[in-house]
Formats: structure tokens, C-alpha cells, sequence
């Protein structure tokens, strides 16, 4: 991926922006104003954001350089700042290439659904771990976590659990979480000590507002029924919980966590509007097929996209081919290395063709 030459078509843009700014006629057009002053304001943030980075990899050029010159006390020092420079110049990096390959979706809020899969009680277990590690990744980047809707397990795993994840840049960093997550380990039910292979399927749905998604009332069958599993005395004496279905569809969902029925209605409302977002979007992107071949593999339930794998203590994301060794981070929320992988792996295939469309054109 040839980012250079990139930057060098993207800063001959922002010179032939700034000349159409200068031209008095622009001034009298309000709206012509406005879409060249955000194009601008585009382009002057790839342009700061590359000379940060060629900044940073000059510094690091220079302490290279020095290294060997130095004392052994200093030069221990000096393989400190090497170490962040590097980190450093990665993350200014990938966030230039995020600026390059905006996602108008990355910024939304989103709805994840964990259902266990093959794997019995193991497989709910398994599916309580996601949904740790994605709490635990969640609090590492100071987000907010709501569940809506769960069914749990007598050993404490879950058949299901829907929840919400709210804070910045939300779906752009756990879009590629959407796929069957596999587990191969010794489970607890598992009395002879061998090795089963269990699988969850993860949904990260971008919620979608009224806006987003218009829903027509006529179109849903709204059922109301009394609450089951754990809950006092409320439990089957009001009919609290809410199931919808929406008729063209199909897609049926049903909330029974709050005590109240309109509390229910309401979260079974945002999760229909997730749903059927999603399901818009990939019927839009199938009509696609170079766009679906130029993505990293971010929405099908049916593929299997990581292994979590006990024994060598291994996770491997089968998308990208990359292995790590440190399964026991990454359950306890330690997904960025993950996620930046994937995102780099996807936002280059990206680059490439948006390097050859701009080259042609």
C-alpha cells in the first residue's frame, strides 16, 4: 500500500480546494461554500495528521541513529522512547488511514446479540465470556454498557444476551466482532478431561434511530405475555413482557427484563430498529459484490471469523491469519491488538482501491 503516493493525490486536492475558495464567485453560492469549506477542513486533517506522522518517524530515525553512540545507562533509556515512537507512529497511522476511509457509521452507538451455538452448556458458557470480554473492553475505553435482554443459565452462562454499548467510536472499533467466535477447551461439565470444541455467534448491530429506520405501526404484530424465570412476585402476575413482529420480515423480538410492559415495548422497539438497519444495509452492500470483496468479512453470522483455544493458550482470527498468544488478555477485554489488526488488514485493501480509482481517474 503505496500511502505516500496517497497523500500526495490527497494534499493536490486540498491546493485545488483552497484555490476554489479564494474564487470571489464561491461566495455567492452559500451551499457550494459550505460542502468545499467541510471538504477542506477534510483535507487539512489528512495533511496535519501525515506531517505528524513523517515528524514522528523522522524522530525515531534520528534516536536509531544515536543509539549506539550512547552509554549503556543512556542507550537503555534511549531503547524506552524508541519503543513509544514506535507505538506511537502505529496509532498516528492508523488513524490516518481512518481519515482517508471515513466510516459514516463509525461513530453510532450499537446493539450486540451473543447466542450460544453448538456446544450445549458449554457453548452458554462460552457465550458469558464474550459477554465479559466485550464489558471489559467497554470499560477500558470508558463506555457504557446497558443490558436488554438475557437468558442465563442454571451454571451462569447465557442461551442469549442482548445489550448495548454506548460511548465514541463504538461500531468502528467492534464491527468486525460479527461472526461465530469458536472455543476449543476442557469443559467444566466434561469429567474425562477432553478437549470440546463449543461455538457463540456474535451480531454488532449499529443502532439505528427513527430517522435511520422508519417502522410502520401497521406492519407489527405486537403480542403481551407474562414474564418468565426470576423476578418475585411480579413474575406471572402481569403480562410485562413485549414480543414484536414485524410482518414483512419475519424478524421477531421478544423483551421481558423490565417490570413494566412499556419499558419492554421500548427496548423491543431498538432492537427491531437495529435489526432491520442491518438487514437494509446488507442487502444494499450485496448488490455490491466489489465492495463486499473489499471488506474484511464484518457482518455474517455463519462465518467463522476466531478460535479461542485453551490449551496453547491461543486466539487466532481465521480473517487475517493472525495469531496471538495471550488468550487470558483478550477475554479480560485486551482487544485492541486485535481490533487494530483487523481494522489496518480492512481500511488497506481499502486504500489500495481507493489508490487506483483516484490514479485512473
Amino acid at each position: 500500500m503505496n500511502l505516500e503516493k496517497l497523500i500526495e493525490l490527497f494534499k493536490k486536492q486540498l491546493e485545488e480546494v483552497e484555490a476554489k475558495l479564494s474564487d470571489s464567485s464561491i461566495v455567492g453560492n452559500p451551499s457550494k461554500l459550505m460542502e468545499l469549506s467541510k471538504r477542506h477542513a477534510e483535507l487539512k486533517e489528512i495533511s496535519r495528521s501525515y506531517d505528524l506522522l513523517a515528524s514522528k518517524k523522522q524522530e525515531l530515525q534520528e534516536w536509531e541513529e544515536i543509539k549506539e553512540l550512547l552509554s549503556p545507562e543512556e542507550r537503555e533509556e534511549a531503547e524506552k522512547n524508541i519503543a513509544e515512537l514506535q507505538k506511537e507512529i502505529e496509532q498516528i497511522e492508523l488513524n490516518l488511514k481512518f481519515l482517508l476511509i471515513p466510516d459514516e457509521l463509525g461513530g453510532k452507538d450499537i446493539i450486540v446479540e451473543i447466542r450460544a451455538g453448538t456446544g450445549g452448556e458449554e457453548a452458554a458458557l462460552f457465550a458469558g465470556d464474550l459477554f465479559r470480554m466485550y464489558t471489559r473492553y467497554a470499560e477500558r475505553n470508558s463506555w457504557k454498557v446497558e443490558t436488554l435482554e438475557s437468558n442465563e443459565t442454571d451454571l451462569g452462562g447465557f442461551k442469549e444476551v442482548t445489550f448495548q454499548i454506548k460511548g465514541k467510536d463504538v461500531f468502528r472499533k467492534l464491527k468486525y466482532e460479527s461472526g461465530v467466535h469458536r472455543v476449543q477447551r476442557v469443559p467444566q461439565t466434561e469429567s474425562g478431561g477432553r478437549i470440546h470444541t463449543s461455538t457463540a455467534t456474535v451480531a454488532v448491530l449499529p443502532k439505528a434511530s427513527e430517522v435511520d429506520v422508519a417502522i410502520d405501526p401497521s406492519e407489527l404484530r405486537i403480542d403481551t405475555f407474562r414474564s418468565s424465570g426470576a423476578g418475585g412476585q411480579h413474575v406471572n402476575r402481569t403480562e410485562s413482557a413485549v414480543r414484536i413482529v414485524h410482518l414483512p420480515t419475519g424478524i421477531t423480538v421478544t423483551v421481558q427484563s423490565e417490570r413494566s410492559q412499556h419499558q419492554n415495548k421500548a427496548r423491543a422497539m431498538e432492537i427491531l430498529r437495529a435489526r432491520l438497519y442491518s438487514l437494509y444495509r446488507s442487502q444494499q452492500e450485496s448488490t455490491l459484490s466489489q465492495q463486499r470483496r473489499s471488506q474484511i468479512g464484518t457482518g455474517e453470522r455463519s462465518e467463522k471469523i476466531r478460535t479461542y483455544n485453551f490449551p496453547q493458550n491461543r486466539v487466532t482470527d481465521h480473517r487475517i491469519n493472525y495469531t496471538t498468544y495471550r488468550l487470558q488478555d483478550i477475554l479480560d477485554g485486551d482487544l485492541d491488538e486485535l481490533i487494530a489488526k483487523l481494522a489496518e488488514a480492512d481500511i488497506n485493501i481499502k486504500l489500495e482501491k481507493l489508490l487506483e480509482e483516484m490514479t485512473t481517474a
